[in-house]
């Protein structure tokens, strides 16, 4: 879910706090001279016996002293001597009391699975949600499908696709299964984006699939479809690693509400997919995951086995999550087509928290019609996750694009807008509006102290120790913990003071910019704003091999719509795709070049 932000600067050297406030509690001021004091011992000068009231007056003042010196990592500096002394009596009476007592109630387990905060994010511009009766979407009807001779060719079929073989039974889920183990077994070896490939569930399910087709009963699109999932989500009976070392034997006895509504669909799950661990970037307890589009690349963002597993034809689709560019990031590098929902659009019931009001999950697909399909079925509000809601998603396949204004920034792929332009839709030039210049740093506060308070039991017993990039999240959390309450939420209402702004400056039906614009990135997250992620063609390497290579750097851009209208952003990258084939070209993951080193 979280994307490593740009490099910082080193930091200044200081001691850490703790030996600051132990160097502070000794350096107690000097007084002004005056002759040494002696005992009446003949040739020895000793010091005088320091009295009890002496004691407790030089604790108070190095106290003060060394609180006083804290105060400047809070930005509260300006205390005097007596308000921090009664600070300090406060604190130790009323507050630490108090922090230990949340601690045991809602801490000791990591992960934030159980007991979700009172304060719920809505993301909707339209006041309260829309409450639905579930309509499905009118999917376009999908004819003369045939089944391929090569499994190559079977494995990167659309979802429309596979379903129209399985539905006139040119395939069976079994089969299906067969191919996508066999891939998933063959290429996760140097892709490293597989943790755990669910043999024995997999073969289950197909079975189930079958069997219910052989009954007459067909139960819809993703009916016998493999597909994977991000570890961050619980599956019971299968390890959960979150792709942490320290969680690498850990099974979770939680069905996830979004795995729960693809069993529902006679989905068949075939492997857990890599995260970066603890959601962040795309290095794990086994590895990096690498960009199958250029194998000497990484795929970057934490749901990087989802992208890249998708990518190279080893699932048709997979469920990935999102806080801060982990869907947007590798969906972009390895090209493949995603959707970032709404915020609260699909419940997060079993899955591992950084964020309650950034988290997201969405599907990694072949083009934006599979991103369709897979959003209808995963949608929907569950009582495990108090953000999710029942939201009335319209139709895609009924959207009039021609009557649409869409804006495209500076950093808008021109022939997207070309493309757009010719298929009837009013393209204008566009930019949002916002003072707030603080974002980057108010999605930065959300989400490490969010993060912190899933993972404090985890910081506090020394495991940040042995995470595996010690300059990604163990850094970030020490930082988190100077960050006092009332920062957090002023925090929160310049992030409301934006999406006001942002809602107020949003005049298009939707606009098109950059995917992995970082700024936008994170207004996007604070917002809760959907996005088509959609490929947009190829470039050359740098420095490819001089003996030749098919390896390509991907070239993508994002289609942006306001909160509740992904349906609109879905439309007009299905428009798009209709008329190119980016999304349709396959990486060179058999044919990586003579020179190629991995």
């Amino acid at each position: 879910m979280r994307l490593p932000r740009r490099a910082l600067p080193p930091p200044r050297p200081h001691p850490p706090l703790l030996h600051l406030l132990v160097l502070l509690s000794f350096a107690v001021p000097e007084t002004a001279a005056a002759p040494p004091r002696t005992s009446s011992i003949v040739g020895m000068e000793t010091k005088e016996a320091v009295s009890a009231n002496d004691v407790s007056r030089q604790e108070t003042i190095s106290g003060v002293i060394a609180l006083k010196g804290s105060m400047k990592y809070f930005d509260a500096d300006f205390f005097n001597d007596s308000k921090l002394r009664e600070m300090e009596d406060g604190a130790i009476e009323f507050n630490v009391p108090a922090f230990r007592d949340n601690r045991k109630l809602v801490a000791l387990e990591n992960g934030g699975l159980h007991n979700p905060s009172a304060l719920v994010f809505k993301s909707s511009w339209n006041g309260e949600s829309k409450i639905s009766k579930r309509k499905s979407l009118d999917y376009p009807i999908t004819s003369s499908v045939h089944r391929p001779s090569k499994d190559e060719d079977i494995a990167f079929m659309s979802i429309m696709e596979l379903g129209e073989l399985i539905r006139t039974k040119q395939v069976t889920s079994r089969e299906l299964t067969d191919v996508f183990l066999r891939r998933l077994k063959r290429y996760s070896p140097v892709i490293k984006s597989v943790i755990t490939v669910t043999d024995d569930l997999a073969y289950k399910q197909a079975k189930e699939a079958d069997d219910l087709l052989e009954q007459g009963k067909y139960l819809g699109l993703l009916h016998g479809i493999p597909y994977g999932l991000k570890d961050i989500i619980a599956v019971p009976e299968y390890k959960t690693t979150w792709g942490s070392k320290t969680f690498e034997n850990q099974v979770l006895d939680i069905e996830a509400y979004v795995y729960k509504r693809l069993k529902s669909t006679g989905a068949v799950l075939v492997a857990k997919l890599v995260t970066g661990s603890l959601a962040y970037d795309d290095i794990w307890f086994g590895g990096r995951t690498r960009n199958p589009w250029n194998i000497e690349e990484f795929s970057t963002g934490s749901s990087a086995g989802p992208a890249a597993s998708t990518s190279a034809g080893m699932v048709p689709f997979a469920i990935g999550s999102e806080t801060a560019g982990s869907i947007t990031y590798p969906a972009a590098r390895c090209g493949v087509t995603a959707l970032r929902p709404t915020f609260g659009t699909v419940a997060r019931t079993g899955v591992m928290s950084i964020s309650e009001s950034l988290d997201k999950l969405g599907p990694f697909c072949r083009s934006a019609i599979d991103c369709a399909v897979v959003l209808d079925e995963i949608r929907g509000k569950d009582a495990g996750d108090p953000s999710s809601r029942e939201v009335d998603i319209e139709d895609p396949f009924h959207v009039d694009i021609t009557q649409l204004t869409v804006g495209y920034l500076d950093s808008a792929e021109m022939e997207v807008v070309n493309v757009l332009s010719a298929k009837g839709v009013k393209l204008v030039p566009f930019k949002l509006n916002y003072t707030v210049e603080s974002v980057q740093s108010i999605l930065n506060i959300t989400m490490d102290v969010d993060m912190l308070a899933h993972f404090d039991n985890w910081q506090r017993e020394g495991l940040d120790n042995v995470y595996e990039a010690q300059d990604q999240w163990p850094v970030e959390l020490r930082r988190a913990r100077l960050i006092p309450a009332v920062e957090y939420l002023q925090a929160q209402r310049a992030r409301g003071k934006l999406i006001r702004e942002v809602k107020e400056s949003f005049t298009v039906d939707a606009f098109i910019g950059n995917a992995t614009d970082w700024e936008l990135v994170c207004l996007g997250n604070l917002v809760g704003m959907p996005v088509a992620v959609v490929p947009t063609g190829f470039k050359s390497i740098e420095d490819p091999p001089k003996s030749g290579t098919r390896r390509r750097t991907t070239i993508t851009t994002g289609i942006y719509a306001p909160p509740d209208h992904d349906h609109i952003a879905l439309a007009l990258a299905m428009a798009y795709q209709s008329v190119t084939d980016h999304h349709k070209q396959r990486p060179p993951i058999d044919d990586l070049g003579s020179d190629n080193d991995v």
